[in-house]
């Protein structure tokens, strides 16, 4: 099964031309060779741009490729122009399958009678085909008569074949990446696959994607203002299944269309600074964030332009951090905000992703060298790409490992990041984070934050307290028998010192008796025998005296 996907991905590459991008001169020669011998597989699509070829490819390979061609489209910054925007389509125009697949699907998965009863005007065209899913309207009849307009998401007939068939495929050549490349150690690609194939597996179990959206609208829906900033869909966890998912019908705008909300006077700054702190909020805040956030996955509501909100679907894939990695993590972002770049590095060496003998000078230093250049400029004039190379050289540098557990932040990192630049290019990320988690690191690290941990604990120590007496009374019971126990042991080790030692006493004299015996024989002196043996014996008797 391997071997067939792994010659399919290269038909695939081969029959869309993608070789003919790669410069002549940078090809070896056996790579040349070995792509003249695959002579029946020519370019099919000689007609078509090269972006137009890319996207083909990577959309008929399937769903795992399809994601990274979708990352890909967020980055303008590393990709030209008539690229970024054939990779775009991958979002949420991947060629659908048949309505009434999907249909049969549904009626199976709720039951064709609930489905008959609760479900009407069901429109067998998809509304949106993504890799993995599409999404169908349908009304859907509420118990007190309401309607309620639905999408009624399916999971692709088959999908979960074609994905683990890729996963292993790339376990392969993580595997060789770990084994033959010099930074194949430090990236750690086994437990990145690793990480991505639990990732990929979880976005197929629907009732987890309506479980992470339930608890991702619970999170804003607190009350506080910043809590407004994001709206997740109501989902309807009674009609949920593995391979189906039904939830509100959303209208919104999608955020990639710039023009769109530009043209309806939506204030752009004030969107792209809520993007930046709904992230944060959900990473540091909640330590639960929405993980998929590519274009497809996020509209706007500008139903008022002035005070523009975001939407947010498909919580298929969610990522949380541990309290160590996000106290780390947010004091290194207000170190880089201050520029304490001392601080980085100490920090990386604390939390152990750079071996503990790194010379936190040096390590400061290439630092400050990387990020220095990209402080006190908005996104627009900043290169991401080159810095980003930077970043990966002083990584190998200084043996830095890749965290797997980080992976799902630093792609929805690159998520937010290009869409701030596809929204507002002058926006200056730094200074609209830094608020935000220098106040996340007082409330965490400061007087409130113990005020806070005590009250937090005060159910748990009002439960306790009543215990303490009879617990310092075990304690000290146990203690004095423990010190009893210890002194009895002190007075059984001293017994066996001195036993020991008078048998090596009674040894050596013993042997010493032995070999006078035998030196008198020795000579035939029958008397300095006697004398000799009388010695011996009266030496026993004065060492049995003493001890």
């Amino acid at each position: 099964m391997r071997s067939l996907r792994i010659y399919r991905i290269i038909k695939t590459f081969l029959q869309h031309g993608l070789d003919e991008m790669l410069p002549r001169a940078a090809v070896p020669w056996y790579i040349k060779l070995a792509r003249m011998s695959l002579f029946w597989l020519r370019n099919q699509h000689k007609d078509k741009s090269e972006a137009q070829r890319l996207r083909l490819a990577i959309e008929s390979l399937g769903p795992v490729f399809i994601k990274f061609g979708q990352m890909l489209s967020t980055r303008r910054d590393l990709l030209p122009q008539a690229f970024a925007e054939e990779l775009a389509l991958l979002q949420d125009r991947v060629p659908p399958f048949a309505g009434q697949q999907a249909l049969k699907q549904i009626e199976s998965a709720i039951g064709r009678e609930a489905f008959a009863e609760h479900f009407s005007n069901f429109d067998a065209k998809p509304l949106a085909s993504a890799s993995i899913a599409q999404v169908h309207t349908a009304t859907m009849q509420e118990d007190d008569g309401s309607a309620t307009q639905v999408v009624i998401k399916v999971l692709r007939p088959g999908i979960e074949k074609t994905i683990i068939a890729d996963i292993n495929v790339m376990q392969m050549f993580a595997g060789i990446v770990a084994k033959w490349l010099p930074d194949g150690k430090r990236l750690r690609p086994k437990e990145v696959v690793n990480e991505y194939r639990k990732t990929i597996l979880d976005e197929l179990d629907l009732n987890r994607e309506a479980a992470n959206a339930i608890q991702l609208k619970r999170n804003f829906t607190q009350g506080q203002a910043s809590d407004h900033h994001l709206y997740v869909p109501e989902i309807y966890s009674s009609y949920c299944h593995k391979n189906v998912l039904v939830m509100e019908r959303i209208y919104g705008i999608g955020v990639g269309e710039v023009e769109t909300l530009q043209q309806l006077g939506c204030n752009m700054k004030l969107l792209a600074e809520r993007g930046v702190e709904v992230f944060f909020t959900q990473v540091f805040r909640d330590s639960f964030f929405h993980a998929d956030m590519h274009p497809g996955n996020v509209f706007v509501n500008a139903t008022n332009p002035a005070d523009p909100t975001w939407i947010a679907i498909d919580c298929g894939i969610v990522g949380t951090l541990n309290k160590e990695d996000k106290r780390y993590l947010a004091e290194n972002f207000v170190a880089f905000f201050n520029r304490d770049y001392r601080k980085v590095a100490q920090l990386h060496v604390d939390s152990g992703w750079v071996p503990r003998h790194t010379s936190v000078d040096e390590f400061e230093f290439a630092i400050r060298t990387v990020c220095e250049p990209i402080f006190n400029k908005p996104l627009a004039e900043i290169s991401f790409g080159q810095v980003l190379v930077n970043l990966f050289n002083t990584a190998r540098r200084f043996n830095m490992e890749v965290q797997p557990q980080l992976v799902l932040l630093q792609k929805t990192l690159l998520y937010i990041e290009g869409l701030g630049r596809q929204l507002y290019p002058q926006l200056d990320l730094w200074q609209t984070a830094k608020p935000f988690l220098e106040n996340w690191v007082k409330e965490q690290m400061g007087i409130q934050a113990v005020f806070g941990k005590i009250k937090d604990n005060l159910p748990f120590w009002n439960e306790k307290l009543p215990e303490v007496p009879d617990l310092v009374y075990d304690f000290l019971s146990t203690g004095k028998q423990a010190h009893l126990q210890q002194i009895e042991l002190l007075t059984q080790i001293k017994q066996q010192q001195a036993l020991k030692a008078r048998q090596q006493i009674y040894s050596i004299l013993a042997s010493g008796a032995m070999i006078a015996s035998a030196v008198c024989f020795s000579v035939g002196s029958l008397l300095a025998t006697g004398i000799l043996a009388a010695g011996a014996v009266v030496l026993i008797a004065s060492a049995l005296s003493k001890h």
